[in-house]
């Protein structure tokens, strides 16, 4: 267990916190597009504070009160991590009857936790997060954007278009295709020529489809690895905030990083 969680002051006993973090698991998982799609590295811990990114600036003067003619200094680069708590609460209630072996008990306010913390992963991953120095892979991508009309049947059409970009770039395969609920929902639901477009598509790609809450439009990108790195200090987990005699109030906490490696390795698709 995590000191800093605070896990063993909550009025929850070892039945109910297990209860807890399985109903979180089971509702964040589905929703973490952007991990499916990109290199992972961890997780390293809650003390992890940055990640390397190979580079250097150079320092130009020595310490105050020293001297040296031959001094050659340069300072590392690093990407901070970025950590952050999404707050719910579950009632007192619940968690005793979670001791006394229900399986039926209300974790909506976690529900709706889980939602936001895979929206904030999944939009910084795709759209970037400037204020924590995340540059998303919509806005790294150095590819003209492809079209993506509303009508799914064309859909194969501008995938073949961005897979065709990307060999073109000297990208490899396998290509994926992360694609907003809406998006999705339309491929899902149409058809060509007795064909669904969801089989024309992996077809196209030689790779997934995936669901993405959190992302506009969609994106083609390749999944031959190294391109897309998200660097995970604490992996999600739940800590304890406060209590009384009614409510229990708890958070979703998860710290990371990530950045883009190869600007070509990835097509955006607008529109749809």
């Amino acid at each position: 267990m995590t000191d800093h969680l605070l896990r063993q002051y909550a009025p929850i006993p070892p039945k109910g916190w297990q209860q807890i973090d399985e109903e979180a698991k089971n509702r964040l998982t589905p929703q973490l597009a952007a991990r499916r799609l990109v290199d992972w590295s961890g997780p390293h811990g809650w003390t992890h504070s940055a990640t390397s990114l190979g580079r250097t600036t150079p320092v130009e003067t020595a310490p105050p009160g020293t001297k040296s003619e031959t001094l050659l200094a340069r300072q590392r680069q690093v990407l901070a991590l970025i950590e952050f708590r999404v707050g719910f609460t579950v009632e007192c209630s619940g968690v005793q009857d979670a001791e006394r072996g229900a399986s039926d008990v209300d974790y909506a306010d976690l529900d709706r936790a889980a939602h936001d913390a895979a929206l904030i992963e999944n939009r910084a991953v795709f759209h970037g997060w400037p204020e924590a120095g995340i540059t998303g892979i919509v806005g790294s991508s150095s590819h003209p954007p492809v079209t993506l009309k509303h009508d799914a049947k064309t859909y194969p059409h501008a995938v073949a278009q961005a897979t065709n970009l990307l060999r073109q770039a000297g990208i490899e395969g396998p290509y994926a295709l992360a694609i907003g609920p809406e998006g999705y929902t339309r491929m899902a639901e149409a058809s060509e020529q007795g064909y669904s477009v969801q089989e024309h598509l992996i077809k196209i790609l030689g790779g997934d489809i995936v669901w993405a809450p959190g992302l506009d439009g969609a994106v083609v990108m390749s999944k031959r690895g190294g391109d897309f790195i998200l660097s995970v200090g604490q992996d999600f987990s739940i800590g304890y905030t406060s209590h009384d005699a009614e409510l229990v109030t708890l958070y979703l906490e998860e710290s990371f990083s990530f950045r883009v490696t190869e600007p070509d390795a990835a097509v955006v698709l607008t529109g749809g």
